[in-house]
């Protein structure tokens, strides 16, 4: 049993995207407030197998590594699911939260990540960033999981090439059958992201001037719970 959080915003615009709302419109889903996530987990924690932080894409939060940490003090394992274009925040979560678990979607062979991302990444990027999450996972063999999803653009042999030409030695690759989405009409936008970064403007995780921060004045008279000191409440 698991509980899952999910993040707005996307740095990809796969035609097929099920979440495409909170992928390119988070702006219209209302926020949840650390202190009601603390509550939350603090509630529950104890009778979860695992936490999945999913979005979106959840590597486009700069402070990712700091909730991480903060849902680990809960007890259970969490999971950040992810494209892979961002490994530098995968490597900066494995820094400070190392038993973290990574469910990476690998989209298609190299030369069609322009095909299945709506030209948001193009073959070099993708052989560039997934190199680079394939030497984290073989550095962690036991923490990072693969999968395709069989999308039209997809036949046979990419899934071939997938799993046996482009996965690092060791490491299987689950395939998932393709859904069409049931809501189409948000596909046509775009996200309103940062342009460099292609993330939400904003944290997630409160600065110390934030009331009950751990390092804040407040959070040193009253600590609160383990959510509450990592995240603010």
């Amino acid at each position: 049993m698991s509980a899952v959080i999910f993040l707005g915003g996307c740095n990809l615009r796969c035609p097929h995207c099920h979440n495409s709302g909170l992928a390119w419109y988070p702006e219209r889903y209302p926020p949840i407030e650390p202190a009601d996530l603390g509550k939350f987990f603090a509630a529950r924690g104890p009778w979860l197998d695992g936490i999945v932080v999913t979005g979106g894409e959840p590597t486009l939060a700069e402070d990712l590594p700091e909730l991480v940490t903060a849902l680990l003090a809960f007890g259970p394992p969490v999971k950040v699911d992810t494209n892979g274009m961002r490994p530098e925040m995968v490597e900066a979560v494995l820094s400070r939260a190392p038993g973290t678990r990574f469910s990476v979607d690998v989209k298609a062979p190299f030369e069609k990540y322009p095909l299945v991302t709506g030209n948001a990444v193009t073959e070099g990027e993708a052989r560039e960033g997934m190199g680079r999450i394939f030497e984290l996972a073989m550095g962690h063999p036991g923490l990072f999981m693969f999968r395709t999803t069989r999308v039209p653009e997809l036949c046979d042999e990419d899934v071939r090439v997938i799993r046996e030409e482009i996965l690092p030695s060791g490491f299987s690759l689950t395939v998932q059958a393709y859904v069409p989405p049931t809501a189409r009409r948000e596909e046509k936008g775009h996200a309103h992201s940062d342009k460099k970064t292609r993330r939400l403007p904003g944290n997630l995780v409160h600065g110390t001037h934030r009331p009950g921060h751990l390092e804040g004045a407040q959070g040193q008279r009253h600590p609160g719970s383990a959510f509450g000191q990592a995240v603010g409440a």
